[in-house]
């Protein structure tokens, strides 16, 4: 494979996880989070960031013991090995900010079980070596944050008039609550959703318009 196809490999390797294959917007994915904690920016990105170093660390290292693990207790080490991480990001979202961590509250011990962080270590790390697993791994960690923050930033600039903390609108704007409750996280998915399959099906239009001879 020369240098150019290698390259070419990585790029579309990493991208896939932000557009062709969200975990979020495409394959529906980890949706307690999702859910959960998208009430405001910080905690999306947060959660994001917690996620993306788990599922990266783990992929990693999974990755360079795929040939040593024994096929009949693979799931169980995979989860071994993501609780291990998951507890270390416990613990330092603990040491940086209790706010933080009461916020975040059991979604981060939830991290061990997300159907992202195994489902890539069963399809992806075991069968890859740990350059492509963590290129990839980066790419579906960057879409899931992305998705959060679709979500974190709509939620918390018309649940609270705010982003990140800072206030936006000042005391006239009249906060939409529903925005930061439950209710909200589904009414602001289900946007998304909608408008990630209409740029997907213009684009594909688009595709399809350019092969076909005028």
């Amino acid at each position: 494979m020369s240098r150019k196809q290698e390259n070419q490999v990585s790029w579309e390797t990493f991208t896939a996880g932000l557009w062709r294959e969200n975990p979020v917007f495409v394959m529906l994915l980890g949706m307690c989070p999702v859910l959960a904690v998208t009430n405001s920016g910080i905690n999306a990105l947060a959660m994001g960031l917690a996620t993306t170093f788990v599922l990266l660390a783990s992929g990693l290292l999974i990755s360079l013991m795929r040939n040593m693990i024994p096929r009949q207790v693979r799931i169980a080490t995979y989860i071994v090995i993501i609780a291990t991480f998951v507890t270390i990001v416990d613990y330092t979202i603990q040491a940086i900010s209790l706010d933080l961590y009461n916020a975040l509250g059991a979604f981060i011990q939830l991290i061990v079980v997300n159907c992202i962080i195994l489902g890539r270590a069963e399809a992806y790390a075991s069968k890859n070596r740990p350059i492509k697993t963590f290129i990839n791994n980066l790419g579906m960690g960057a879409g899931f944050t992305f998705a959060l923050l679709c979500l974190g930033v709509v939620r918390e600039v018309l649940g609270a008039g705010a982003l990140f903390g800072i206030d936006l609108f000042g005391e006239a704007f009249q906060p939409w609550v529903v925005m930061v409750l439950p209710p909200g996280g589904f009414i602001v998915l289900g946007a998304w959703l909608l408008l990630f399959e209409w740029i997907n099906q213009r684009r594909e239009a688009a595709k399809l318009a350019a092969v076909e001879p005028s």
